[in-house]
């Protein structure tokens, strides 16, 4: 039996989950969960009351029920992100959800969403730790979270460049910026075009939550290290949701040939809301034929964070410089836009 459906049944065996609570804790790419449920269902080892998923005897005897005995929980106090914030962190949060309340809305045309607040600041915070805020120069390769205004009200960083496709990101930029006194620099850019000239090789910092195509991830993280300087550092987000512990691989070798070491990996480390009124990424769960109700608020989609330290001078791909095809979904591993709605119905 697969690792994934070993980790539902005894996940079932604990106590009965409805589909959104087996999501929350599951670790695979989101076409993996689905298909897992249905041949558990299949083969009889679990079944399904109004909505609920149980595990039946036969299931049972799958497992090593004295293996339940055996727990461990994520710490309570920092969510397995291992920092928390404190100090004046505390009082931006605050200031940074006002702000954040008059944000352009999500658009599926660019696959967009948008963390938690709080765990922006979880992410400054983390770069404060590691000495990467102050008097650092940051560049931003998207940035729907909207960190670029988390960091412009610590007035820690002595630069803050946003790229991003959506122009109606770089008008609200610019509005925060008058009412709040801050410098945030915006460029209209698709991150499938070279980085400008004038962009490379002049950062400290480089932060995005990149596309999880194979080629989405490729362009997000090479534009990133190219814009960097010498030992510089760069954070990015990557789930198992959409991306493979195959898509994870080849985004280490990447790294590893960049001469960029990862120094941390904290999964689940940025939680994403998946229905944000006219933008809703759980339509799926509704056309998959066994039990999903709509979702009553579990925040099921996690991205682990991602930061690593350019060892000396980036070794960069002889094509950094060209124009790359970037694919915005992956039919393979994702069944969240509505785009991918019609591959449900053929893994029935």
């Amino acid at each position: 039996m697969r690792r994934v459906e070993l980790a539902i049944l005894h996940e079932l065996a604990v106590s009965n989950r409805s589909f959104w609570e087996l999501l929350d804790r599951s670790e695979c790419t989101l076409n993996e969960f689905v298909t897992a449920l249905r041949n558990l269902q299949k083969d009889g080892f679990i079944a399904a009351d109004k909505g609920i998923f149980y595990i039946t005897e036969k299931g049972k005897r799958r497992i090593n029920l004295e293996s339940l005995e055996f727990k461990a929980d994520i710490c309570p106090k920092c969510l397995g992100k291992r920092i928390i914030p404190k100090a004046k962190f505390t009082e931006i949060l605050d200031e940074f959800k006002r702000i954040t309340e008059k944000r352009p809305p999500p658009t599926f045309d660019f696959f967009q969403g948008y963390m938690l607040e709080q765990d922006v600041i979880a992410r400054m915070a983390l770069m404060h730790h590691y000495g990467d805020l102050d008097g650092k120069n940051f560049i931003l390769i998207g940035d729907d979270d909207l960190l670029s205004i988390a960091l412009a009200l610590t007035q820690l960083p002595s630069r803050i460049v946003v790229l991003d496709v959506d122009k109606r990101l770089g008008n609200f930029l610019k509005a925060v910026n008058r009412d709040y006194g801050l410098d945030i620099e915006f460029i209209e850019y698709n991150v499938a075009d070279p980085l400008p000239v004038d962009l490379r090789g002049i950062f400290d910092v480089f932060s995005s939550e990149p596309l999880e195509s194979l080629s989405g991830l490729k362009a997000f993280i090479i534009r990133g290290v190219s814009a960097l300087k010498e030992n510089g550092v760069g954070y990015f987000g990557l789930t198992r949701y959409e991306a493979s512990l195959k898509k994870w691989l080849a985004i280490q070798k990447l790294l590893a040939r960049m001469n960029c070491v990862v120094t941390d990996l904290i999964p689940g480390f940025s939680v994403y809301p998946m229905n944000y009124g006219d933008v809703n990424y759980e339509e799926f769960a509704a056309k998959l034929g066994f039990p999903a109700d709509k979702n009553p608020g579990i925040n099921w989609y996690k991205s682990a964070l991602f930061r690593f330290e350019v060892f000396g001078k980036a070794s960069l791909p002889t094509y950094t410089w060209r124009k790359m095809h970037v694919e915005t979904i992956d039919p393979d591993e994702d069944l969240t836009h509505p785009a991918l709605a019609s591959n449900l119905s053929s893994k029935s």
